[in-house]
């Protein structure tokens, strides 16, 4: 089918279905151009509560239309492809992080997990962040109770760099990100000598300390547009390009590392495809499905962190 006949499809079935479609930043160009709405997981977990829709499209992975249903259980959730997994929600299990609270229960840890966790994570959580409110979020944490933060250590070593708060850090990390190297930022700077360092707080502490600046996939674009600069070095899966283009025109992009796909993609955000796409509102299905009463022990943490956000 013409890529043309297959939007229009696509397009059809969404109006049929009174369905919105969100898809994250990493998603593949085409995916993005369909979308209704396009953003991080804070903004499009705030897009999915805020839709007027019966069905929510999520172009993401997994645990972003888990989230996507936490938060909307009144309405129908699909996810193109089943098997859009992520491995930072692989890295903790949350039979793992339940062992480990038990464990240790006489220290009475404040759970912090970002949002990049299984729905039996966040369950177990105080709080939700993501890399845009991490921040804001430990700073209101209670000072009487030690934080464990819970699946990335990178995104957690930044936060507590930037906050002042210890933490015991998850021993977890994106496949992607922890892929980055210090020295592949010194190649591209040196072959891009006019040019910024963006990169992602999900980088390890060497990839960081290279850069200009670190900050979420959402604040990327705001930093880039204001910035005096014209060219920038992006350090994050390289779907964010698309839309840094797209938004931020007439300023330079390059991903780091040449923009190889080994180093630069994530192949579990790139499974959904517009066919699937396509697919998926044809046949209303896969159905995101779960457990009610986890899903509301899920929902709290979750909640705090949207009313903490505002």
């Amino acid at each position: 089918m013409a890529s043309e006949s297959l939007k229009e499809e696509i397009l059809r079935l969404k109006r049929e279905r009174h369905a919105v479609i969100l898809a994250h930043s990493y998603q593949r160009p085409e995916i993005q151009d369909i979308a209704d709405f396009v953003g991080d997981s804070l903004a499009l977990a705030r897009q999915a509560q805020a839709a007027e829709c019966d069905v929510i499209v999520f172009c993401g992975v997994h645990f972003m239309a888990e989230t996507a249903c936490i938060l909307n259980p009144a309405r129908t959730v699909l996810l193109p492809d089943l098997e859009a997994a992520c491995s930072l929600e692989q890295s903790c299990p949350a039979e793992e992080l339940e062992k480990f609270l038990e464990e240790n229960r006489e220290r009475n840890f404040y759970v912090v997990a970002y949002v990049n966790c299984s729905i039996g994570v966040k369950a177990l959580a105080d709080v939700i962040v993501t890399s845009g409110n991490s921040r804001r979020i430990i700073e209101t944490a209670p000072e009487s109770r030690p934080i464990l933060f819970v699946p990335d250590k990178n995104l957690g070593a930044w936060t507590a760099a930037q906050t002042g708060r210890e933490m015991v850090l998850w021993d977890g990390a994106c496949h992607v990100h922890r892929r980055f190297t210090a020295e592949q930022v010194r190649q591209a700077r040196a072959a891009h000598p006019q040019a910024q360092v963006v990169c992602h707080p999900e980088c390890g502490p060497e990839v960081r300390a290279l850069a200009d600046h670190v900050c979420s996939t959402e604040k990327m674009i705001g930093y880039c547009r204001e910035s005096a600069c014209g060219s920038f070095i992006i350090v994050t899966e390289t779907g964010i390009l698309h839309r840094l283009r797209a938004l931020v025109p007439g300023k330079e992009f390059i991903p780091v590392a040449g923009g190889a796909a080994s180093c630069t993609e994530c192949g579990y955000m790139k499974l959904n495809t517009l066919e699937k796409l396509r697919d998926c509102l044809r046949d209303m299905a896969p159905v995101v499905k779960l457990d009610e009463a986890l899903r509301l022990r899920a929902e709290k943490p979750l909640l705090r962190m949207l009313e903490l956000s505002k």
